[in-house]
């Protein structure tokens, strides 16, 4: 039990035998006490005046005479008008902060298993900057329940078929003269990537040509009869253009056919360029340190979930229209009519993910399942948890979509047709160089091994990345920009590593003592410091149960500036005394104990110097 969870029980049990009231803990507000008061603690006495139908600063007197005689925690109160400011035993804070030192990490398991999905990505081009906040989201709460004595299985969904894909399959086969990796110096998946933009080019040109033909002024004539006010008429058409008339598009759809028949040629062709793409994608993934323990592709899970339709069908959760089609209606839970199987039985994107919950569920049994997937997608997931609920499937509702919103660049919002997607590679890329201009400009580095100035220089340039990505709540859309992130001054990854660094180089300047604090009297800073630590599990454990890594984040940066401040107003290796010495020797090792911890959750390693 956390100190707040404490002072929470022992108000509700001092509020029933004063007033005869009875509270939750989480009506019991309780504060760090201000500086400019005396005391720890502070409740709230405000939001107790209504039940107890007393005056606040009543309450705070009587409550604070009442906790003084049953807790043994509490050696004193004030009362500032409606607020309760307790002071807390000595003997407490040797025993808090002692249990705390020795305390273990991650938690035991609890014999619960959770399956987290993140990256997910389109084999017709690289990962870019948005599947970046994607993949720290899904690797930190990955790493968040692993610390709470989960087993987590990591996953990912790779969408290797389609339309797109075949795009780029046919711009290479046009356009591509045999180029390869080794050939060209790229990456596999920035080449397929290319060839996916250059296919999006031609066919544009191919549409300005087409706007000149008799047919498309002959649409364009009947349109404007019909819609005298209509003048976007063409930027409308774009949209059906790819389907109904464009060369390109019967040449994509034909590609698409001989795979769907398991043409030798094509799935060649397919499995070598996908094959390119994975080699890129692995590169990636190594960068940024995540892995996963199992992969499903969209080619071999595309035509899952077909059987489960045809028997929900039967069984009257779904209906079939007159075409032959089958949907469900979701209209009673504010939803509206979803297809799951189109009129000539093939099968759509919420058939396939039907059939991979359901594949996964038979595999692993998990407990929980989570989706991490852009906003724009929620109501998708709204619609599938739903189905699974009516298909009285049994972990229906333990499914979670980590809903985020999109990453733009202070230059704007990005593109992936037009070319204007900020790769992911290309981003980590221009960071290391900033942090490595900034290291040179810095100078602090320049006694050690080149090898060991890249390590710590990337270690720098990713925790700022990584940091700057996950310390905003996932729901927010958010703007990265890579000079800010690396800022060593704002709440930043490089801030809080700063921390980390100058403890470690406290310590090794000297031996760390062993517990033994005697009558110290641990001053207001280090009570506040023992209380921040003491809150480290209750975040993570918090933070995994709202599967939202920023408070951790955010926790690791507040306790980084508790530090930085604390460092600056005490002298610890010439301490006062020996006794203050070795406390405060123990305490920053525990601090930077519990920094490492906390971007370890975050996938970002410490540097030993900067």
């Amino acid at each position: 039990m956390s100190i707040i969870e404490l002072l929470q029980s022992q108000v509700v049990k001092a509020v029933a035998e004063l007033y005869q009231a009875n509270l939750d803990v989480d009506e019991v507000v309780v504060n760090h006490t201000k500086k400019e008061f005396e005391g720890d603690f502070t409740i709230v006495t405000f939001p107790l005046a209504k039940k107890i139908r007393k005056k606040p600063a009543t309450i705070a007197e009587e409550l604070g005479k009442k906790l003084v005689g049953i807790s043994a925690s509490v050696a004193g109160y004030n009362v500032s008008g409606g607020f309760l400011n307790l002071s807390l035993e000595l003997d407490f804070w040797h025993q808090t902060f002692n249990e705390l030192i020795e305390s273990e990490y991650p938690l035991p398991k609890v014999d619960r298993k959770i399956m987290i999905e993140y990256s997910s990505p389109n084999t017709n081009k690289p990962l870019h900057l948005g599947h970046i906040r994607n993949i720290l989201l899904g690797w930190s709460c990955a790493k968040m329940y692993e610390f709470i004595g989960y087993d987590v299985i990591k996953t990912q969904v790779v969408n290797d078929r389609g339309v797109a894909i075949c795009k780029s399959m046919l711009a290479w086969q046009k356009y591509g003269n045999g180029e390869t990796p080794s050939s060209s110096n790229l990456k596999g998946d920035h080449l397929i990537g290319n060839y996916y933009v250059l296919f999006n080019q031609k066919l544009a040109e191919e549409y300005q040509l087409w706007q000149r033909t008799d047919t498309a002024q002959r649409l364009y004539k009947s349109n404007q009869e019909e819609h005298p006010k209509e003048s976007s008429f063409f930027k409308f058409y774009a949209n059906q253009y790819f389907n109904n008339y464009s060369a390109l598009g019967q040449e994509v759809r034909n590609l698409l056919i001989q795979w769907e028949k398991g043409d030798q040629a094509t799935i060649d062709l397919w499995n070598k360029m996908n094959g390119w793409v994975y080699d890129g994608f692995n590169q990636t993934y190594l960068k940024l340190g995540v892995e996963f323990d199992v992969s499903y592709y969209e080619s071999k899970t595309y035509l899952l979930g077909k059987e489960s339709i045809v028997m929900g069908l039967a069984d009257k959760v779904f209906f079939e229209k007159p075409d032959g089609s089958v949907w469900v209606d979701l209209s009673d839970v504010g939803m509206d009519e979803k297809i799951l199987l189109r009129s000539d039985g093939t099968s759509v994107y919420m058939t396939q993910d039907i059939g991979t919950a359901q594949k996964r569920y038979q595999e692993f049994r998990f407990e929980k399942m989570v989706y991490v997937v852009g906003d724009e997608q929620n109501y998708h997931f709204s619609a599938l948890f739903e189905i699974l609920k009516r298909l009285k499937e049994p972990y229906a509702k333990d499914l979670f979509h980590l809903s985020y919103g999109m990453v733009d660049l202070p230059t704007g919002k990005m593109k992936s047709r037009e070319g204007t997607v900020v790769d992911a590679d290309v981003l980590i890329q221009e960071i290391l160089s900033i942090s490595t201009r900034s290291a040179a400009e810095r100078g602090e580095l320049e006694d050690l091994t080149e090898e060991r100035q890249n390590e710590i220089i990337k270690r720098i340039a990713l925790g700022a990345l990584k940091f700057f990505i996950i310390k905003v709540n996932p729901k927010k859309r958010m703007v990265f920009n890579p000079e800010e992130s690396l800022d060593m001054q704002g709440q930043t990854g490089p801030y809080v590593q700063n921390a980390y660094v100058r403890i470690r180089s406290i310590l090794r300047k000297t031996d760390l003592p062993k517990v033994a604090f005697g009558n110290y009297q641990m001053s207001l800073e280090e009570r506040q410091l023992t209380a921040l630590l003491e809150q480290f599990v209750a975040t993570v454990e918090q933070a995994a149960l709202a599967y939202d890594p920023s408070s951790i984040a955010n926790y690791a940066y507040n306790l980084a500036r508790s530090f930085h401040r604390y460092y600056h107003e005490v002298r610890i290796l010439n301490a006062e005394s020996e006794e203050a010495r070795d406390f405060r020797l123990i305490l920053i090792n525990h601090i930077a104990r519990i920094l490492e911890k906390s971007f370890y959750l975050l996938g970002i390693e410490m540097p030993e110097r900067m």
